[in-house]
């Protein structure tokens, strides 16, 4: 199987090396195979709570996106995916993703663990989604376990942000945290907006204690007064 890692932003692309990354336009001297990737970077667990842990390559890969495994009650699942494929990994069930922009590995790890895939019906025709195997291409919220999906929107057409108990995952709609924070400027404003201003009424009443992040976790009580200020909502 032919499959490529970008090093620049960590995008996998599948089959035939294109001569640009598809994501971040990086050209092709910048791409290794997907085995050298998985010599060369260790998937790395970091403790967020008891039941979450936060995945991140060691060497950084690129802007690669974290990922985020929750360990359940009968099952694991992760929320989006690593962009370096290590078989080495304790396998999950089924891999929830926010949106479509960093698939990471996860045909492979699909393959490796018979794992589900679920990915927003309208973020799975996304060009660069097209060659990624989607198993579940839901339409409305869900509930996976104890694991809650809610569809925002905004940011991607199916931009999806997931609770599970006191933590959510937000991945990038609003980074970073602190006063620099701002809405996730790739993507249609009027929407983006609208999204901010749903996942503030879903937040703002849950007792939440952390937030999981593309590259940050913090608190949720600093994360929501930041995020109020960017969408000008006072209390």
């Amino acid at each position: 199987m032919q499959q490529w890692v970008c090093k620049t932003c960590g995008y996998n692309m599948i089959g035939e090396a294109p001569e640009f990354c598809p994501f971040c336009g990086a050209r092709h001297d910048q791409f290794v195979s997907w085995e050298e990737a998985e010599r060369i970077y260790r998937v790395t667990a970091h403790r967020v709570t008891d039941d979450v842990t936060q995945l991140l390559s060691e060497p950084k890969l690129g802007l690669e996106h974290a990922a985020y495994r929750v360990d359940l009650e009968q099952s694991a699942v992760w929320i989006d995916c690593p962009s370096a494929y290590n078989r080495t990994l304790e396998p999950v069930q089924a891999i929830l993703f926010t949106h479509p922009h960093f698939l990471g590995a996860s045909n492979q790890y699909r393959a490796l663990w018979h794992a589900k895939v679920y990915l927003h019906a309208l973020d799975a025709e996304n060009p660069l989604a097209t060659s990624f195997p989607i198993d579940k291409r839901f339409e409305h919220d869900f509930v996976f376990n104890e694991v809650l999906a809610y569809h925002i929107g905004g940011h991607t057409p199916g931009f999806t942000l997931y609770i599970y108990r006191e933590v959510l995952f937000i991945c990038d709609y609003a980074f970073p945290p602190g006063p620099d924070m701002r809405l996730n400027p790739y993507g249609p404003e009027l929407e983006t907006r609208q999204g901010a201003d749903a996942i503030f009424k879903i937040v703002r009443q849950r007792p939440l204690k952390t937030v999981c992040g593309y590259n940050y976790v913090c608190p949720f009580d600093d994360w929501l007064a930041d995020f109020r200020r960017v969408i000008g909502k006072s209390d």
